[in-house]
């Protein structure tokens, strides 16, 4: 299938989500530009993160900025759906850069309440060593997780 509505379309086919269930997002840019290898627009996307958090949104759990894409474990909030959560995200991060960044969609993943948290969160954050930009995940600049 095509990039663009039609794709965007079918990976919103099925989802649904719920207040206070817990979720694992990942989003890509667009074309798999490297647009958050500069430090500016990385940290403006945790700011997003950040602020949409306050606003009582989502909890998020655990998070990395790699240079193409978000990997982001949230619990969602009372207030809107993930779809609309994800959209805002994305669009705010792209008017805070100055131009169109995301690619349409994203990928999500309800997780069970029992299923292991952390461990899941250790798979986000140690995604720039798989990746090999850092030797261990304390030297990338640009993850989080509650429980550290």
């Amino acid at each position: 299938m095509a990039e663009g509505k039609g794709f965007a379309s079918a990976l919103c086919k099925g989802r649904w989500s719920s207040p206070g269930h817990i979720y694992l997002v990942t989003t890509v840019t667009r074309n798999r530009e490297r647009v958050f290898s500069g430090f500016a627009a990385a940290r403006s996307l945790i700011r997003v993160l950040r602020d949409e958090a306050g606003r009582g949104s989502h909890v998020t759990l655990a998070y990395v900025v790699m240079p193409d894409h978000l990997h982001w474990l949230l619990q969602l909030g009372g207030n809107d759906s993930l779809s609309v959560l994800v959209g805002r995200v994305k669009s705010l991060s792209a008017r805070r850069i100055g131009r169109s960044i995301w690619q349409a969609g994203f990928h999500d993943r309800a997780l069970r309440q029992e299923e292991h948290l952390q461990a899941v969160a250790r798979y986000v954050v140690a995604n720039p060593i798989r990746a090999g930009l850092v030797p261990r995940a304390g030297l990338y600049s640009h993850w989080d997780a509650v429980w550290l």
